[in-house]
């Protein structure tokens, strides 16, 4: 497995916009990350279908519809000040907690 190349300036049950490809302009709640593949899941967005196979018995094959998974480079953190997309940048507060804060506002985007 390789390692992640990215910072990864996003965690799970983050508002995301996402900035291009097909689902530009959209927003919802990321689902699930993979730091090794540099990709993330966002809630209904990015659906694929996949052809499930029956055992013949119980299970029924199916098409199933499921969220794919997006690049990390092409979704940005939603401020909820702003109310689109931003970039962020790592902060080290007094108590040396290190929170996400917005680059061109300086708003804290964590909750402390």
């Amino acid at each position: 497995m390789k390692k992640a190349s990215y910072k990864l300036h996003l965690k799970k049950d983050d508002i995301v916009q996402v900035i291009a490809g097909k689902e530009k302009g959209k927003k919802g709640k990321i689902l699930a990350i993979f730091p090794t593949r540099e990709r993330l899941s966002v809630e209904k967005l990015n659906m694929v279908k996949r052809h499930t196979k029956g055992d013949g018995k119980s299970k029924q094959s199916a098409i199933v519809e499921k969220e794919g998974t997006i690049h990390i480079s092409n979704v940005l953190l939603v401020s909820d000040k702003v109310g689109k997309g931003v970039r962020t940048k790592l902060k080290k507060l007094a108590d040396g907690k290190r929170v996400r804060v917005c680059s061109k506002t300086g708003d804290v985007l964590d909750k402390v």
